[in-house]
């Protein structure tokens, strides 16, 4: 089984892969992106993830272990293996506002509106849902992020549900920032 974290950019995926690494659950990352100011706690990334189009198989080293796959790579995935995907899943106007506030640190602008940003996110998120509804390898747990801010020892509970493994729910919940929950709309 690979177990896979994924969802749009800004959306919780390196907070998820922080509560299954203090569960217990051994995560597949090079730590080549070093934490910074839009995520102190690092973004639990691997840098091959970015060739899954050119090279599936390169998913073969998650096996066992959790990884973090953006939502537009989601679709590279091949067959041969059992996925468990964590979904995470926040409001579009907060995850715009969180890149912008990201691009921002950086000194970038993103050139698309807002409007053009979620029209084409909602596009993708369609495209994505189908894809995933049509793979039976692949089962989905949806985690909205503030529910998960909002009762992390449940969400901790149904992830060990999820993905059938002993984990430390505790130390899952307990990466839990409240203080790290910004952009909020």
């Amino acid at each position: 089984m690979i177990t896979i974290v994924s969802g749009l950019p800004r959306s919780g995926t390196s907070l998820m892969m922080q509560m299954l690494a203090a569960g217990g659950m051994t995560i597949l990352t090079d730590q080549e992106r070093r934490p910074d100011a839009d995520n102190p706690r690092g973004y639990y990334e691997w840098e091959p993830a970015k060739l899954l189009p050119k090279q599936p198989e390169l998913i073969d080293q998650a096996e066992g272990k959790a990884v973090k796959v953006v939502s537009q790579l989601l679709m590279s995935v091949p067959e041969g293996h059992e996925y468990k995907v964590i979904f995470m899943e926040r409001p579009l106007p907060e995850v715009l506002a969180s890149q912008d506030e990201m691009l921002r640190r950086r000194g970038k602008s993103d050139a698309a509106s807002h409007e053009m940003m979620a029209a084409a996110f909602k596009e993708h998120l369609r495209r994505l849902t189908n894809f995933l509804e049509a793979r039976d390898d692949i089962a989905v747990l949806r985690v909205g992020y503030r529910r998960l801010l909002q009762d992390a020892p449940g969400h901790a509970t149904a992830v060990q549900s999820f993905l059938e493994v002993d984990l430390n729910q505790e130390g899952m919940a307990q990466q839990v920032d409240q203080s790290l929950y910004r952009n909020r709309r």
